[in-house]
């Protein structure tokens, strides 16, 4: 017997139709035989060898295509908007701020500001000259704030008057503070003022403004602060008074204080008020306006 995957030499056998199909079923189609092999077909041939593509030089191509495309079309951008004429800019809403009003002859140079136009002209000349001056009915009280001499009052006795007067004073000195000029009044028995005007180095570092903000923003507390948020001191933009609550001990008189804080240029204002009895919002209000109004 042969195996079963042996195929011999001879053509297929014909298969025979079922007699059991339907009768109008059509009869099996016997496939032609495979012509036989020659040797010659039976020899492998030999692959022809294929050429292997580079890879990446259309993605190169592309890419070098994209950034010319790019360095060209900048290249005309610039060379349009340098043959253009420059656009006139449009005139300024208030011509009158030139100085001067007219243009001079060429080596002369135009004259200085008036002291009552130039900022700083007073804010380098004497400070004591910029404190408000005292109200009618207060005196001098030089005793309230010891270190005061002449009107000047040093950086390590003003940074005392804080919780922390340590770390006061060395702010101080890093933010580049210049001078303090101080004045402290009376009035009765018991109520004091102190105005303190605190002016920084003229330098890129905004101390007077950092120092106002620093101030004012740990006033809405109630640990040292006012404990309130105060309201603006009008015509500044950027200061506030305050009205603390009152302080009671026993044995002590009730304790009532005002404050008052601003800064314009390089220079801030603090202001404070002290009384045993309740002080009105009106008397800091009109202390703080008319010291703003001196800077």
């Amino acid at each position: 017997m042969e195996p079963k995957d042996t195929i011999s030499d001879g053509p297929a056998p014909e298969v025979e139709p079922d007699p059991v199909a339907e009768p109008d079923a059509a009869p099996a189609v016997t496939p032609p035989a495979a012509p036989a092999a020659t040797p010659m077909a039976a020899a492998p041939m030999a692959a022809a060898p294929v050429a292997k593509r580079p890879r990446g030089r259309t993605a190169l191509l592309i890419a070098a295509a994209a950034v010319l495309g790019i360095a060209g079309g900048t290249a005309v951008g610039y060379d349009v908007q340098a043959r253009r004429a420059p656009t006139p800019l449009p005139a300024l809403a208030q011509p009158d701020l030139a100085y001067p009003a007219k243009a001079l002859p060429p080596g002369k140079a135009p004259d200085p500001l008036p002291a009552s136009q130039d900022h700083r002209v007073r804010t380098d000349g004497d400070l004591r000259k910029l404190i408000v001056d005292r109200p009618a009915g207060w005196s001098d009280d030089d005793s309230s704030v010891p270190g005061i001499g002449d009107g000047w009052l040093r950086p390590d006795v003003y940074a005392r008057s804080f919780e922390d007067e340590g770390s006061m004073y060395e702010y101080f000195l890093e933010s580049d503070i210049r001078r303090i000029a101080s004045a402290a009044w009376k009035r009765g028995q018991y109520r004091t003022a102190e105005i303190n005007l605190v002016q920084f180095g003229s330098s890129t570092f905004p101390g007077a403004q950092e120092f106002a903000e620093g101030q004012l923003g740990y006033m809405p507390g109630t640990e040292i602060g006012a404990g309130n948020s105060g309201d603006p001191i009008k015509g500044s933009g950027n200061g506030r008074y305050f009205l603390y609550e009152v302080e009671r001990k026993p044995g002590y008189l009730p304790s009532y204080q005002a404050r008052a804080t601003v800064y314009r240029g390089d220079i801030v204002a603090d202001i404070h008020l002290y009384d045993t009895v309740p002080i009105s919002k009106k008397d800091i209000r009109t202390l703080a306006e008319r010291q703003l109004e001196r800077l």
